[in-house]
């Protein structure tokens, strides 16, 4: 079989694993293809004085250069779930890397706000790409074991992508530099991950758009992914309003000047993964799926009330902070690792992953915004009472999540 491969071209690294191994290295290289991926959300928010400089941008246009991936997730989700079985789950991730690594050459050219919004665009179909083909990836490269353990790796990408990106930004002298090399570093790690992955196989079947529609009817009336989906707008919602003004609300609440304020966001990012790899451990020692939910839920809508409100020093209100992101990370390694279980088979894991993507940037396009007109409106206390409520209401959708399970004979 081997020789069969080596005559294929295929390196041994690239072989089709059994079912009971996992191959930890091909693991690392998906992970760390999400990482990349996370850097290009991150790099924006560190680079904004200079861009605003260099082209006159105002923060309405700024906020258009953040939100694009936001936007791009919600209207590509499901058609990139669809279409992985049939163009091959490490083929899209490939493709994900290639077009960060134009995208980033052509916003680091760029001469003019309509060619960096053009390369923000091909940024933006990369990171869909890598985000909902890269859980396709891990799914078969995994035993049944290790799934838990990966999938909580693979949760960490966003928040260890954008503290890599606040921090090593602020390092560099220059956002064109920055720019040039994440797409030197997204070239580096497609050419890896060809070595270093194997295909998956490719679906003969057609896709179209009544095959799309009907395959996400059917992963939506499982009941249990349609509640993951919802569950993880809730988290996006609650986790970005937060990080999408701790900066701000670092300088306000105390008084530190603007790099601090980036560092300080960093860290908190950094408990965030911490929160995911403690999901995975918890997962994998038999920790009810549908409670780490509720309490990750719970917690977040409690500590947000002592963030926002101005009850509490600057100091217990940052702990509150960590706090908040440690407790959030819980959500995202429960919800990632749960969908490939109960997505209704085997064929339509993209889509219920398709459904958990586009329910994680909805809730980050709609959290910022929502929270930050109430602020403008009402001041902190708005925010306390929105997040607080999107707390109990992740509590109830994981209740749901509970009997939807149960009901389906899925492991709880």
């Amino acid at each position: 079989m081997q020789k069969q491969f080596e005559m294929a071209g295929a390196s041994p690294a690239a072989l089709p694993l059994s079912s009971s191994s996992t191959h930890w290295r091909g693991v690392a290289l998906v992970v760390a293809a999400g990482v990349v991926a996370s850097l290009q959300v991150g790099k924006v928010a560190i680079a904004v004085p200079q861009l605003r400089a260099d082209f006159g941008l105002d923060l309405s246009m700024v906020g258009w250069l953040m939100a694009m991936f936001s936007l791009l997730g919600v209207a590509g989700a499901v058609p990139v779930g669809a279409w992985v079985a049939r163009a091959g789950d490490r083929r899209l991730v490939l493709a994900g890397l290639l077009a960060i690594a134009a995208g980033s050459t052509a916003g680091a050219l760029a001469n003019g706000m309509a060619m960096l919004l053009a390369g923000r665009v091909v940024e933006g179909l990369g990171f869909v790409l890598i985000t909902i083909a890269g859980p396709s990836v891990l799914q078969r490269m995994v035993s049944p074991g290790g799934k838990d353990l990966a999938f909580a790796i693979w949760s960490c990408f966003m928040p260890a992508g954008i503290a890599i990106a606040l921090f090593s930004g602020s390092l560099l002298d220059g956002w064109r530099g920055f720019w040039l090399g994440n797409a030197a570093l997204a070239a580096l790690l497609a050419l890896l991950l060809l070595l270093g992955v194997s295909r998956g196989a490719a679906s003969a079947a057609p896709v179209s758009w009544h095959s799309m529609a009907r395959d996400a009817a059917a992963t939506a009336k499982a009941g249990a992914p349609a509640l993951i989906a919802a569950s993880f707008v809730i988290y996006s919602l609650q986790f970005f309003a937060l990080f999408s003004f701790l900066p701000v609300l670092l300088i306000e609440r105390m008084g530190v000047g603007m790099a601090a304020a980036g560092s300080l966001s960093a860290v908190a990012c950094c408990v965030n993964v911490a929160g995911n790899l403690a999901a995975g451990v918890l997962l994998k020692r038999g920790v009810a799926r549908w409670l780490l939910a509720a309490v990750a839920s719970a917690l977040m809508g409690l500590s947000a009330i002592g963030i926002f409100l101005p009850v509490l020093g600057a100091v217990p209100a940052f702990l509150l902070c960590l706090a908040f992101s440690g407790a959030g990370g819980l959500l995202p390694a429960t919800l990632i690792g749960t969908s490939p279980i109960v997505s209704p088979n085997a064929r339509l894991v993209p889509m219920s992953m398709g459904l958990l993507m586009l329910g994680s940037n909805l809730g980050q396009m709609i959290g910022p915004v929502i929270v930050g007109g109430a602020v403008d409106s009402m001041g902190w206390a708005a925010a306390a009472v929105i997040v607080a409520l999107a707390g109990a209401s992740g509590v109830l959708l994981a209740l749901g999540l509970r009997r939807s399970m149960a009901r389906s004979g899925h492991p709880l």
